[in-house]
């Protein structure tokens, strides 16, 4: 009989356990919300607004171990081909990453320092799992081909030591699930970017990762004087999430740029295009953003099935209607949701 009883007070307590999540269509968040935020399997918990949030199926939008957008064309394919291996110091980092013949390095712990880690050409670098991360360890992509990061997270990373991760005069680099950060508790310039494409760089993706909690995010192209070089520049960001960020989202000079599936979260200064630069932005949705797409000198693009959440949008179309690449729009509901919870470091090596 005792156990009788037992059985019937945990069958009730699973029941109630059950009964607490939010079911299909329910509200789970918002502003002022103080109810069960969990959804019941098979739903994701989606933003409408700042106020209200709604239990919903989850939707068909998935990552993919395959590089797309620009990357995909120029051929990228990292360290295949060559040997694996497993590393867990700074010294051993270097060591591994330099040279150009073909290796893929996977980083097992994390790591501090206060320095930028040049990478070699032909390298996959990758983080073990989602918890790896560079702390105040910068990662640099300059004059190399073929370069994949994948699966890291980069920290506070000092202006002295560079970019979270910068690319310069190269071509061929796919960057997939990284999470980039730092603070907004320091001056603008006490960090520098968190993923800066300079210099011409060329064939370059930028996909599924979470860039949040910075000042200035992602620069494409040197400076307003340097068009004879970055004007060559091509790069797609796509399926990627960006929060709680100032400017640079990214700020795109001079060079061609497909920016699509995006999802923005409280960011002042979103696209920016400048100085004769031509985007192709597509079904990306902006939530509490002040600028969406913008230019500040002379930049342009078309835009197309996004949702602005009222925020500006005022760029001068451009002529990039179609970019050389196949690739898959997602639907906006898709990437409300699909996105936040899809994006930066959390895969497995």
């Amino acid at each position: 009989m005792n156990c009788f009883v037992f059985l019937l007070v945990v069958l009730a307590g699973l029941i109630s356990s059950a009964a607490a999540k939010v079911q299909i269509y329910g509200q789970c968040g918002g502003a002022g919300y103080k109810g069960d935020v969990t959804c019941v399997s098979g739903t994701v918990c989606f933003v409408v607004n700042k106020y209200y949030s709604q239990c919903r199926n989850i939707p068909a939008i998935r990552a993919s171990d395959t590089v797309s957008g620009y990357a995909a064309l120029g051929g990228t394919t990292g360290g295949a081909g060559g040997p694996t291996v497993r590393v867990s110091t700074l010294d051993a980092l270097k060591a591994a990453v330099a040279g150009n013949s073909p290796k893929t390095v996977i980083l097992t712990s994390s790591l501090s320092g206060n320095e930028s880690i040049k990478i070699g050409a032909n390298k996959s670098v990758l983080g073990a799992n989602g918890g790896v991360t560079l702390h105040g360890v910068g990662l640099r992509i300059l004059g190399v081909s073929n370069v994949i990061v994948r699966n890291l997270k980069i920290s506070k990373v000092l202006a002295s030591a560079g970019d979270a991760i910068g690319v310069q005069k190269s071509s061929r680099v796919w960057v997939d699930h990284v999470d980039l950060f730092s603070d907004m508790d320091h001056d603008k310039d006490f960090y520098d970017g968190l993923l800066d494409i300079t210099h011409g760089s060329t064939f370059v993706t930028v996909s599924w990762s979470y860039l949040h909690d910075h000042w200035k995010v992602s620069l494409v192209g040197h400076s307003d004087d340097n068009g004879a070089e970055d004007k060559a520049l091509t790069v797609t960001y796509h399926n990627n999430y960006f929060a709680n960020a100032n400017s640079r989202n990214p700020s795109f000079r001079f060079g061609t740029g497909h920016i699509y599936n995006n999802y923005y979260d409280n960011v002042g200064d979103g696209i920016d295009t400048r100085k004769g630069a031509q985007l192709l932005v597509e079904n990306n949705v902006f939530v509490s953003t002040k600028k969406a797409l913008f230019s500040t000198d002379n930049g342009y693009a078309v835009a197309r099935g996004n949702d602005f959440g009222g925020a500006v949008n005022d760029a001068p179309a451009g002529t990039l209607t179609s970019v050389p690449y196949k690739y898959t729009l997602s639907s906006l509901d898709s990437v409300r949701s699909g996105v936040p919870s899809g994006a930066g470091a959390s895969l497995s090596f």
